[in-house]
């Protein structure tokens, strides 16, 4: 069975496709370059259309997020994204969390297997958690009501929690895994998650009861996930629950910088680095490109499907054997208990991509 890496959908063949291309700030330029070396080292089919966002955006005398640049992936369907810096307790809004508003990227996916050449305290783990990315608590509808005195909303529609639940459950058929684990709360907010978790239990029963199907309160689910996650195959949660659940699964098998992440919409996806931007390493040569340059591969199997084209499949396959070798080699990064820098671990993927 492929990893997620390969996802799959269908479309047509044009001879070179083009994809927006956003750096990032902080550590973003570098694991970006790192990365494009990579691809273009594989002879990938993609143009890059690059903009600016963030930090980076303001830096240069732009808007954070420009409508031109969300116009730009409307329009060729597919991004490559680095890490963004997101302001804590003040200052303007996440700019991933306006990309997945303004483009309806409902549906957030984030692979999470253990690699050979990283070892952590557990073995074979194999997860994919789906997030809803529009509504809950993570939206940021917030607001003071008098001084002292503030309030979040959390938001929940029939129309996104199925949505969501049906997207997830057809996912988890096509990719042939056993089992949907929804996490919730629903015993405390019995509203917004009861309203979840009965759209997610409608789908199962009505169009893939052939799948088995488990709910979990998030936090016994959380406990038995540091317990086994091997006993866990895809989770199914809500937008807040997602995000946390989502980098707890990752430090089981090494951490953020081991762990690719996309958002898929109705017709168009953007792929991202699902850590931060630390601009306390930037311009030092010490970020790990490797979660960018496995959301590379994630992005040139879309590519692949939805463009009917090879090339695309056999550049994500040269890619993801060159890295899975490099790092059971031993080769890399500071972050994984090695030595290579951001441009030394790209060299070496590089070197590995005709073995």
């Amino acid at each position: 069975m492929k990893e997620l890496e390969e996802f799959e959908f269908m479309g047509d063949n044009p001879q070179m496709h083009q994809a927006v291309l956003i750096p990032g700030d902080g550590i973003g330029p570098e694991v970006t370059a790192a990365v494009r070396r990579v691809l273009e080292a594989a002879s990938v089919p993609v143009v890059w259309e690059e903009h600016q966002a963030g930090l980076a955006a303001v830096q240069a005398g732009r808007p954070l997020l420009a409508e031109e640049t969300i116009d730009a992936i409307r329009h060729h369907r597919v991004a490559l994204k680095g890490p963004c810096t997101t302001p804590v307790g003040e200052g303007f809004t996440s700019i991933n969390v306006q990309l997945r508003k303004k483009l309806n990227l409902f549906a957030a996916v984030r692979p999470v297997r253990s690699l050979d050449g990283v070892p952590t305290r557990f073995e074979n783990v194999d997860l994919v958690i789906i997030r809803e990315n529009t509504e809950g608590l993570y939206s940021g509808v917030e607001n003071q009501v008098t001084d002292g005195v503030v309030m979040s909303m959390k938001v929940a529609t029939q129309v996104a929690c199925e949505r969501i639940a049906r997207w997830a459950f057809r996912f988890a058929n096509r990719r042939r895994r056993r089992r949907i684990t929804v996490f919730h709360k629903a015993n405390i907010m019995k509203v917004t998650d009861g309203l979840f978790l009965r759209c997610a239990r409608k789908v199962h029963e009505q169009d893939y009861p052939n799948l088995e199907y488990q709910e979990l309160i998030i936090d016994a689910g959380c406990m038995k996930l540091v317990q086994d996650p091997s006993q866990f195959d895809v989770l199914l949660l809500e937008n807040l629950y997602g995000d946390v659940v989502s980098d707890l699964c990752a430090g089981l098998v090494g951490g953020l910088g081991v762990v690719p992440g996309a958002n898929f919409g109705d017709d168009l996806a953007v792929f991202e680095a699902v850590h931060g931007s630390a601009p306390d390493i930037a311009g030092k040569g010490l970020a790990n490109p490797l979660a960018l340059l496995m959301s590379g591969v994630m992005m040139l199997n879309y590519l692949a499907e939805t463009r009917s084209d090879p090339r695309c499949q056999q550049a994500a396959d040269r890619i993801k054997a060159a890295y899975n070798r490099a790092l059971a080699e031993g080769q890399k990064t500071r972050d994984l208990g090695g030595t290579l820098s951001t441009d030394a671990f790209a060299d070496a993927v590089i070197a590995r991509l005709g073995d």
